[in-house]
């Protein structure tokens, strides 16, 4: 039979989480909100909770645990606030994972103990100004010349990447063209403050206000041949590989902002009175709150079978896009729910919900659109390309 119980050593760290997230999160994270601050205190606390080393091996300073355990995690944060859940889920799947699964020894053991305890983060530098969803439109360039890499060219919208605590960047980048004219590309280690690596001031944006999002220009930044991060011509498929886990992380982050949204809904409906009576009495409020537990439960179940799938070898690429699809679209619609509910506390920034409202649309965008989600599932069942 198939079990849906997390076992005793998920529940243990799921309970660690949510203690961290209801008691350190919460009270803070408002004014860091208000005022577009990354959550430094934070992102140190959760380094000494071992929980930017979870799925990584113990002699790189990991936690020794499995995708699931950073899932659970995850999904925790992200029922208090999605910039921390997000800080955390792209520091681990897309900065650090690049290195654990291409890296050679040598550059794990350079990189891999910073980004474990979460003294140091790593962005994916994958994104361009012009390329957005179509990322086999690559611009940067990369060319050899003797003894080290010359990168010039721009990424967008790239995670952790201008943090006082960002030391690396991978960057996929061309490094040739194939015999059949289509470009070769390859993934490269650049580290922060190498002459030419220009970042730009954080994105103003309307969502995730405490996750540092920025652009990156190359000019001429010159890295060792050594920087190569696994074979060169193969940048493409790594990071295809990387992106299906890590919108699985994303799948996780949307159940826990659609689970908090449930949370924050049936606290409000209990304690606000309206007409001589709560608001949870009204059978209108009490569906429109059924519905969004079910939407929660449904995301879960998604990124649970999703993560399954994965730890068990099995093919999970097109699982992870149903997940990431149903959680994206779960976040989105609770979070529009809980803020109808609230109704006008809704609009304000002092109430979490008008958090997750603004922060849910970007599950829906961030690490392939909702149309793109359904593109991979309609592939997976083995349909053709559409024109």
């Amino acid at each position: 039979m198939i079990g849906f119980r997390l076992d005793e050593e998920y529940e243990v760290l799921r309970k660690r989480v949510e203690d961290f997230a209801r008691t350190a999160v919460a009270p803070a994270i408002g004014d860091l909100y208000k005022r577009d601050e990354f959550p430094y205190t934070l992102v140190a606390e959760m380094g000494r909770m071992g929980l930017f080393g979870l799925p990584f091996e113990r002699e790189y300073g990991g936690g020794g645990r499995d995708f699931l355990a950073l899932c659970v995690a995850l999904e925790e944060l992200a029922r208090v606030d999605t910039s921390v859940a997000i800080t955390l889920s792209a520091g681990v799947s897309l900065g650090a994972m690049p290195i654990h699964r291409f890296g050679t020894p040598e550059q794990k053991e350079r990189w891999m103990p910073g980004l474990c305890s979460g003294e140091a983060l790593s962005a994916f530098g994958l994104t361009e100004p012009g390329g957005g969803t179509d990322i086999a439109a690559l611009t940067t360039t990369a060319v050899r010349d003797g003894g080290t890499w010359v990168i010039n060219g721009a990424k967008s919208f790239i995670t952790n990447s201008g943090t006082d605590i960002t030391r690396l960047v991978t960057v996929t980048a061309v490094t040739g063209v194939r015999a059949d004219g289509r470009q070769e590309a390859s993934t490269i280690v650049v580290p922060a403050g190498t002459p030419g690596l220009e970042v730009a001031p954080k994105y103003s944006k309307a969502g995730w206000n405490s996750s540092d999002t920025r652009g990156l220009a190359f000019t001429d930044v010159r890295v060792p041949a050594g920087n190569l991060l696994g074979r060169e011509g193969r940048g493409l498929s790594q990071f295809l590989s990387v992106l299906d886990e890590s919108r699985i992380a994303i799948s996780a982050v949307g159940a826990g902002v659609a689970q908090g949204c449930v949370d924050e809904s049936v606290r409000h409906a209990e304690e606000r009175a309206a007409f001589g009576r709560s608001i949870g009495a009204n059978q209108a409020i009490q569906f429109k709150i059924a519905d969004m537990e079910v939407r929660a439960q449904s995301a879960r179940l998604a990124y649970y079978h999703a993560v399954t799938r994965m730890l068990r070898g099995e093919p999970f690429g097109r699982e992870a896009s149903i997940a990431k699809l149903v959680s994206s679209g779960a976040a989105m619609d609770n979070a529009r729910d809980a803020t109808q509910i609230f109704g006008g506390y809704g609009c304000l920034n002092d109430y979490p919900v008008a958090r997750f409202y603004r922060d849910a649309k970007v599950l829906e965008v961030g690490e392939g659109t909702s149309e793109v989600q359904r593109m991979l599932i309609a592939r997976g069942l083995g349909l053709p390309a559409a024109a």
